[in-house]
């Protein structure tokens, strides 16, 4: 029982990011155990609920996407809420804080043109727990190389217009990342010159070519994290737009964290950085990259 207690204790007291302390084990997903993922954030508005995810990065800081926010400057009408896994049932361990101010990306301006990325300042600090704790991030020479496999997580729709039912509990999905050459070769396949996506180099794609798993609506602002070898969880995109949900050739588009270091740094210099690149995949997962690389140039 003292032990107990003094882990607990030391869970307030301090962090290490990217660490889930209670242990781990969406389209095409399942549901997250309670406290799986404690840096996720469900962001909601008074009027309509859940808009929106989100990690923490501070006691005082979260990373969401810029078109969470289209009013930056209001942000009145905004709760966010740590340690939950359920949408509509009980969460003892949650924290909730208003927001105090919004930090979008100079440039933003629609999620297909990049710097879908925002910093969001709470009200007031977080307390560390076993279920409330920050994500790593990856240093600006981060590699989050093609097969890489990944997580995605948020309380957004199950389907294509079907939001989540009962309690809505917290979900959890497994899907590659894939590599920016043969994403944007994707996003050309019956597609016409006008409504064809280009994948920028501040955003990197995850997901399945043959499509089934995916984030969807209401995933937004969320967190696509990847686990380094000694178990660390290192936050690798924001949830930020796609065509549909876990269609054939239209993976997850996702803003790249690696690319707004400077913007972190600026806002949130306590926020934990990795300062040496990912070395994320096994070289056999690189080979299946390349292979897939091949067939899409093939088509």
């Amino acid at each position: 029982m003292m032990g107990w207690m003094l882990e607990l204790l030391m869970a307030f007291l301090t962090s290490e990011c990217g660490r889930s302390l209670v242990g781990t084990r969406i389209v095409g997903g399942s549901e997250a155990r309670v406290g799986a993922w404690p840096w996720q954030v469900d962001i909601q508005m008074e009027a309509s609920g859940h808009v929106c995810g989100g990690s923490i990065i501070s006691r005082d800081w979260v990373l969401s996407a810029a078109h969470c926010f289209p009013d930056p400057s209001d942000v009145s009408s905004y709760q966010l809420y740590m340690g939950r896994n359920q949408l509509n049932g009980a969460n003892q361990f949650e924290m909730v804080r208003a927001v105090k101010r919004v930090v979008v990306a100079h440039g933003y301006s629609r999620p297909q043109e990049g710097r879908d990325v925002a910093l969001v300042e709470l009200s007031s600090p977080l307390t560390w727990t076993n279920y409330v704790q920050p994500v790593c991030l990856p240093s600006s020479d981060s590699q989050f190389y093609g097969g890489t496999m990944c997580y995605v997580t948020g309380w957004g729709n199950t389907q294509e217009g079907v939001s989540l039912s009962g309690v809505g509990t917290l979900r959890e999905v497994r899907v590659p990342i894939i590599d920016q050459e043969s994403c944007n070769s994707m996003y050309q396949i019956d597609l016409s010159n006008s409504d064809a996506v280009s994948i920028l180099s501040d955003m990197i794609c995850a997901g399945y070519q043959e499509g089934g798993k995916d984030s969807c609506q209401g995933d937004s602002g969320g967190p696509l994290v990847c686990s380094l070898e000694n178990g660390t969880w290192i936050q690798a995109g924001v949830v930020s737009f796609g065509l549909g949900c876990a269609q054939k050739n239209r993976p997850g588009v996702y803003a790249r964290v690696s690319s707004f270091v400077g913007l972190i740094r600026s806002t949130v210099p306590e926020a934990q950085l990795l300062d040496h690149a990912c070395k994320c995949a096994a070289p056999s997962i690189m080979v299946l990259s390349v292979t897939l690389t091949a067939l899409m140039l093939g088509r």
